[in-house]
């Protein structure tokens, strides 16, 4: 490790300890709950949540300085304002005082920044409500109608539809690279639905080509899951892909899919088809039904090798979660493409 990432790992580590003490808010909570995703830490107050991101730089994100993270974390609250506009409050800056201590409320140096939003309620959240089996079709219809109003109001992405195509190309080629792994993956059970999908990606293609043409296409939400609905009133759709704008990218149809592919792996399969019979009503005509195929196929085969993906971190952080997850989703793959188990 270089002398500088030594340094910059201290930093944060300091950054995160700040963060992480009550004394830190104004005015001070009662406690501060603290999570780490691959790319940010989150800092949950008693009615707020504060996002840090680590500076870190990968082939699909860079928050390396700065300025790259002052710069997402303003794209990431004007993006969430699409489907979230009372949940994501604004920017905070983190300053380094004169003494050497850090503050949110003082001034100083700006040595960070920070995403600030309305903490929701947890028992809310759509995974949430599916596990306790209180998710009602209302619900769903509510969110249903702010899906359905959002897409029609986004403008094409007929320049940028080509990246879309392009995506499902490369990703593909990636999903196979890491499932095939005997290290990493039950690459036995992943190469079937590997295979399908590259046959059916061929046969859908120009299908898609032709939802591009048409205007089909638009910046989507990027990341569209259970964890991130909230179904308060209104309904609340958090955690849109902000770092990389081509995978937001996207036919609603396709995002909208997986949402509901999400929903049935956790226990609801009745809610894919309303959510699709509303986007259908709202952007018709949708896509045929081999497109649909692989829509949700492709899905289940990205999520795989994202679970198999962590496998590569350095430390592994849950190593006995992914695999099995792996294997839950590739199941799923076989079963949209009608594969025998």
């Amino acid at each position: 490790m270089s002398l500088s990432a030594a340094r910059e790992g201290e930093d944060l580590a300091a950054k995160v300890k700040f963060l992480s003490r009550p004394q830190a808010y104004a005015p001070a909570p009662r406690r501060v709950e603290v999570r780490q995703t691959h790319m940010s830490w989150l800092f949950l107050t008693d009615d707020r949540v504060y996002k840090l991101k680590k500076p870190v730089r990968y082939a699909f994100l860079d928050f390396s300085t700065i300025e790259k993270r002052r710069f997402f974390c303003g794209e990431e609250v004007r993006l969430n304002r699409r489907l979230a506009a009372d949940t994501y409050l604004g920017t905070v800056a983190l300053y380094r005082r004169g003494d050497g201590g850090f503050s949110i409320g003082e001034r100083g140096r700006v040595v960070d920044w920070l995403v600030e939003m309305r903490r929701l309620r947890a028992a809310d959240m759509l995974d949430e409500r599916i596990g306790r089996g209180q998710a009602g079709r209302d619900d769903i219809e509510r969110v249903a109608a702010l899906l359905g109003n959002f897409y029609a109001g986004l403008a094409p992405e007929r320049a940028q539809g080509g990246a879309y195509l392009a995506h499902l190309v490369e990703e593909h080629h990636v999903n196979r690279a890491l499932l095939s792994r005997t290290d990493l993956a039950p690459a036995a059970l992943a190469a079937g639905p590997l295979a399908a999908v590259e046959e059916l990606l061929e046969r859908v293609r120009p299908e898609i080509l032709a939802r591009i043409a048409a205007g089909r296409i638009v910046e989507g939400h990027g990341d569209l899951r259970p964890e991130h609905v909230c179904l308060s009133r209104p309904p609340q759709i958090i955690d849109c892909l902000e770092f990389n704008r081509a995978m937001r990218i996207i036919d609603p149809f396709d995002e909208v899919n997986y949402l509901g592919m999400e929903c049935e792996m956790r226990g609801a399969p009745w809610i894919r088809p309303v959510l699709a019979e509303a986007l259908r009503r709202r952007l018709a005509p949708g896509p045929s039904a081999d497109l649909l195929r692989f829509y949700g196929a492709f899905r289940a085969l990205l999520r795989a090798r994202l679970c198999v993906a962590h496998l590569l971190e350095r430390p592994v952080r849950q190593p006995r979660k992914w695999r099995p997850l792996a294997k839950r989703y590739l199941d799923q793959a076989g079963h949209e493409l009608g594969l025998a188990p």
